[in-house]
């Protein structure tokens, strides 16, 4: 075997690992088997005082649209939705890169 076969050989087998290790990783990810890593998080702020009665006022309503939105929508969805887009786009990145990896290799072998 010449040095291309080897190396194509070598190519060849990381890119299907890499292909195998990112589908592996988004099954454990979606079925919850695996925590997704979290890029983007929430932060918690804290709750400015009014002073005047229409201050009051406008807290107290403030406070009842967030409350009626959290009904709604969960103060975490976001962030969740976000991280797994995230995770999603990395995946996919690595299967391109994989399946890249892994057809250079096939070409050397071919030669």
């Amino acid at each position: 075997m010449t040095v291309n076969k080897i190396v194509g050989w070598f190519l060849l087998a990381l890119g299907v690992a890499i292909i195998f290790y990112s589908l592996y990783s988004s099954f454990n990810i979606f079925t919850a088997k695996a925590p997704f890593p979290e890029i983007f998080s929430l932060e918690q702020k804290g709750g400015t005082e009014k002073v005047s009665s229409q201050g009051d006022t406008q807290a107290q309503m403030e406070e009842m649209i967030r409350g009626q939105l959290q009904e709604m929508i969960p103060v975490d969805f976001l962030p969740k939705l976000f991280n797994l887009i995230s995770w999603s786009l990395l995946a996919g990145l690595l299967i391109f890169g994989g399946a890249q990896i892994a057809n250079l290799g096939i070409k050397l072998v071919k030669k």
